[in-house]
């Protein structure tokens, strides 16, 4: 079992110790003895389907803090998450897709759905880039210039998916023109164009790379801190399940959903 796997699970069990004291009500009693003790009772209310829209990069991360959520609030089934470019979930909730929770990779596309937000939205994890590319660096990529090299199948996000606003702007901060093979409509196709042998690189975020573990290496951009994603999250007004969605909100903000967004490579807020 690698180390962060055991590191989620470390994770997952702390929610589960927080959810019990949270949802737990203390009552008194008489030991043999005559002194009072407390007691913790679990009374969680939540059942029902929990319906999440998220951003492509989140899939392993929030595919753990589902399975945690899930522990915590037995009565509750989560839904196959819907993983896709936040601009493609934001188009979706906006024609009127019935969703919980919707967590995007920017900002920008969860204005185009403020509407549709309970109150307001809340910023949970932030995110850089990374280059993606072949396990050994067979094309010995350095640096983001080297894409800019003809010869490379580079692969890039379509420009209004959060990593593909994040590549241009990155790019065009440094003056590097690239024409790539394909712009994928989430980060996920493009890692695994690189994974697959279709792509030499391909822009991604560091928590890509890092899920993609030997099947890519990655290359360090400097300047990354240029284009930071912030990846927003909020509750639905319309949201099937109300009170389930507030409390899984709530729950990736906690300490212990923070934890776990850690071990796959995400930063604070």
């Amino acid at each position: 079992m690698n180390g962060r796997r055991l590191r989620v699970m470390a994770a997952i069990a702390g929610v589960l110790l927080l959810a019990g004291c949270a949802s737990g009500q203390s009552g008194s009693n008489q030991s043999g003895s005559g002194q009072t003790t407390t007691s913790s009772v679990i009374t969680d209310t939540l059942s029902g389907d929990l319906t999440i829209y998220a951003a492509a990069s989140l899939t392993a991360s929030f595919n753990d803090l589902a399975a945690a959520f899930e522990k915590a609030h037995p009565a509750v089934t989560v839904k196959p998450i819907d993983y896709d470019g936040s601009s493609t979930l934001a188009t979706q909730l906006d024609q009127g897709a019935p969703a919980d929770v919707f967590a995007s990779a920017d900002q920008a596309n969860m204005d185009k759905v403020s509407s549709l937000i309970n109150g307001s939205s809340t910023v949970f994890a932030s995110n850089t880039l990374e280059i993606a590319v072949q396990p050994g660096n067979p094309m010995k990529i350095t640096g983001l210039s080297d894409l800019a090299n003809p010869a490379l199948q580079v692969v890039l996000c379509a420009a209004q998916v959060p990593c593909g606003t994040a590549s241009h702007t990155l790019l065009g901060a440094d003056g590097i023109s690239v024409k790539p093979v394909s712009e994928e409509q989430n980060v996920t196709a493009v890692i695994t164009k690189v994974k697959s042998g279709n792509a030499d690189a391909g822009l991604v975020y560091v928590t890509d790379v890092k899920a993609a573990g030997s099947a890519v290496d990655g290359v360090k951009i400097p300047d990354a801190n240029k284009a930071v994603n912030k990846y927003p999250i909020a509750a639905l007004t319309a949201a099937p399940n109300p009170a389930a969605a507030a409390a899984f909100v709530t729950f990736v903000l906690s300490p212990a959903g923070q934890k776990v967004l850690a071990t796959y490579g995400f930063a604070a807020p």
